[in-house]
């Protein structure tokens, strides 16, 4: 990837520096942590990385080849023996599809309709935040999120947040406690309680 096209749209470095927050978990995951619960419901460690593996796995073809989520079948368990190393991939993908050249003036075809792939990225951007906190809560490690990423992830979700839980992938959101941060009541819309 062009690292100045990055730092000259916002979109792009919001989701390069997602999805460096989630894989900087992703390379702190032990040995004896794939198999450990999450903040997400039926989720191992290793479940949720794998989810968020199979979502940048879709972008180059739904991006760059223009394929519709029915051209395209990625299912299962894609991690394999080495998790970290097919990440990495994978998000390197996904971060050169973004940002090619015209790429998030295109539309694109996902399983609820067309969307633009500007769109798209900054849905992209806000799993790969919420998810980082999951990862992070799961392991152990710092849960602390960015703020630019949390006012990023606000904005985005702000505007269809009533339809999340009605969707069947989030949880329902919870009351946050008195004084909550925004990162905290960011987490609690989204079912997480902190």
């Amino acid at each position: 990837m062009n690292t100045m096209d990055s730092n000259l749209n916002p979109l792009l470095t919001r989701h390069s520096e997602a999805l460096a927050l989630f894989g900087g978990h992703v390379h702190a995951v032990r040995e004896n942590q794939w198999q450990a619960p999450t903040p997400c419901t039926d989720w191992s460690v290793r479940d949720l990385v794998n989810h968020v593996t199979v979502e940048q796995l879709w972008v180059p073809p739904l991006v760059t080849e223009q394929r519709t989520t029915e051209e395209v079948d990625i299912e299962g368990d894609v991690l394999g023996d080495d998790p970290v190393a097919v990440w990495d991939r994978a998000a390197a993908d996904a971060r050169e599809a973004f940002a090619a050249p015209g790429a998030l003036e295109r539309t694109v075809e996902l399983s609820y309709g067309q969307a633009t792939c500007a769109a798209y990225c900054a849905q992209m951007v806000s799993d790969l935040v919420v998810h980082a906190w999951d990862l992070a809560r799961a392991i152990g490690a710092d849960e602390r999120l960015p703020e630019d990423l949390v006012n990023f992830t606000v904005r985005e979700v702000g505007p269809y947040s009533a339809d999340l839980e009605k969707s069947g992938l989030f949880a329902a959101p919870v009351e946050p406690p008195p004084g909550a941060d925004v990162q905290t009541k960011l987490l609690a819309l989204l079912g997480r309680r902190v």
